[in-house]
């Protein structure tokens, strides 16, 4: 990989955290409006069809990569994921809930360990060490974790997010897949099992206004089409774990939009914990850095 496709795949996952990042307000919001896989099934198959007009535009081939690993991964990190997630806004703030999405960082080192053998360096467990510490001062669970089935559902998700990436970086390895194809195909596949869940689930109809439009718009073209196609590029260029670890400046920037937008204001230990989790991202681009210098010495 050479240094500026390191640098371009680094601004893109800069612009991918603030779009991803408002989302969770978003997202909160929009329940207000409607029921969490309503919701999630319209973003999906909307998002699908952005993507779908991505791929006809730009003259890729329709041929869908391997259909195994494209039913897997639309599971994983559409269906499971996008499902959990929303799911886990019901009963939780939007900051927390982000931050429990984002111990997918965590599961990303592990799976990607067991999977592709990329072990992890001495850097990467020491800013998993100091993200984890500082994902507990955010939570503080000391204090109880608020509603138990909105952290289970949101660290589920996160899981499920971690084994996408994952598959989704073996596909790439191997060649057997373009990123615009896959992510198409993917939330193609995935979209459909939201679409049945969203049907099959007895929740309040959809109250169709100009704010649950907006939101929706945001999510289909920017937080679903759009967003999954960086992720996916990123994810293609950096290493898997490297892609992970620096995504966490996501939770923080969403803690910090809830806060201005939804009033959820941070606590001391929440501060903290933000600051621990900076300092986590800074470990991660310092030896990005350094493994950019070196191979430019070679």
């Amino acid at each position: 990989m050479t240094e500026a496709s390191r640098r371009k795949a680094l601004i893109l996952l800069g612009l991918l955290s603030l779009v991803w990042s408002y989302n969770w307000v978003v997202m909160k919001q929009v329940l207000h409006w409607s029921g969490p896989f309503a919701f999630a099934a319209w973003r999906g198959a909307l998002g699908t069809l952005v993507l779908f007009a991505l791929l006809a535009w730009r003259r890729v081939s329709l041929r869908p990569p391997p259909l195994a690993p494209v039913l897997l991964i639309g599971l994983a990190q559409t269906l499971c994921f996008q499902a959990l997630a929303q799911w886990a806004l019901v009963r939780g703030g939007a900051g927390h809930t982000a931050l429990l999405v984002y111990t997918m960082p965590f599961w990303v080192v592990g799976v990607a360990w067991l999977v592709l053998r990329e072990r992890p360096t001495r850097a990467q467990c020491v800013s998993v060490a100091l993200a984890f510490a500082g994902l507990l001062l955010v939570l503080e669970p000391w204090r109880g974790l608020g509603a138990p089935d909105s952290v289970l559902l949101a660290t589920g998700a996160g899981l499920c997010w971690a084994i996408g990436t994952v598959l989704s970086k073996r596909l790439f390895l191997r060649g057997e897949a373009s990123v615009l194809s896959l992510t198409a195909w993917q939330m193609l596949a995935g979209s459909i099992g939201l679409v049945v869940l969203a049907l099959a689930v007895d929740e309040k109809p959809i109250t169709w206004n100009a704010p649950f439009v907006g939101a929706l718009a945001y999510n289909a073209v920017l937080a679903s089409g759009l967003a999954w196609l960086i992720w996916a590029w990123v994810v293609e260029q950096l290493p898997t774990s490297v892609a992970g670890l620096s995504s966490l400046v996501i939770p923080v920037l969403g803690v910090l939009f809830a806060w201005a937008v939804l009033g959820e204001a941070p606590s001391a230990a929440e501060w903290a914990g933000i600051a621990l989790v900076a300092a986590a991202l800074a470990v991660v681009a310092m030896r990005g850095q350094r493994a950019a210098a070196r191979i430019g010495a070679a």
